[in-house]
């Protein structure tokens, strides 16, 4: 195994280890979460605390994997555009992680509320059930700001994929179409809320890029360079 597909496996191996992400972002929400009835919602986390528990550290795991990933990355493609594969881990995995670990104080403070510590006495069940949803939804705004940048890396990531020569072109423009889904999906939150759904499952197929890239990763490697020819001078 060449070192260029060793280290095209290595990147689809942390890329598989952010399949940690649907548990907090999908899963908790449809198995725990009750649209329009905080009361509901707030009695279920309670009657399921370590699921919710499980959530936060997925969410901990995923920030976490996002650098290795970008880092792996990097290792990728430094020779093909160093400022590129810079722009990756910067873009991929400090800003997502970044957010990752800030989004959890958000499900830490819905946690303190559904555990009744004695400092919130002041309020009444219905008052703690409304800010244990306040913060459930401040968790849900902070994934929309988080789009932009699942988005935005993907861009340089495709130019690389592009211009390497070890991996198939047809990944690097999936890429560009998945990156534009993310950004379309994140400002159609931010600004015509009312048709994120509609979109969202629009922007489905597009968003299978990834899952594309890292199946490639991890079964077909990268393609083998070949060596350059050596000049050979004029007599």
């Amino acid at each position: 195994m060449t070192t260029t597909s060793k280290n095209a496996r290595i990147a689809g191996f942390f890329y598989l280890m952010l399949m940690t992400a649907p548990l907090r972002l999908i899963y908790i929400p449809d198995t725990l979460f009750v649209h329009g009835d905080a009361t509901a919602t707030f009695n279920n986390i309670s009657a399921h605390e370590g699921l919710f528990r499980l959530g936060i550290a997925s969410d901990l795991f995923t920030g976490t994997m996002t650098l290795f990933l970008t880092l792996a990355f990097y290792r990728l493609f430094r020779a093909v555009d160093r400022n590129l594969a810079v722009l990756v881990v910067l873009l991929g995995g400090v800003m997502p992680a970044a957010i990752y670990f800030f989004n959890v104080l958000n499900d830490f403070a819905v946690l303190i509320l559904v555990r009744g510590a004695d400092f919130l006495s002041v309020f009444d069940k219905p008052q703690r059930d409304g800010l244990a949803m306040l913060f459930l939804r401040m968790h849900d705004q902070e994934i929309h700001a988080a789009e932009v940048f699942w988005g935005l890396w993907l861009l340089p990531l495709a130019l690389l994929i592009i211009r390497s020569g070890f991996l198939p072109r047809f990944l690097g423009w999936w890429l560009v179409v998945n990156g534009i889904a993310y950004l379309v999906m994140s400002f159609t939150g931010i600004l015509l809320p009312q048709y994120e759904n509609t979109v969202g499952t629009y922007a489905f197929p597009a968003q299978l890029g990834e899952l594309a890239l890292m199946l490639w990763l991890l079964i077909m490697g990268a393609k083998e360079q070949p060596l350059k020819a050596p000049l050979i001078g004029h007599a």
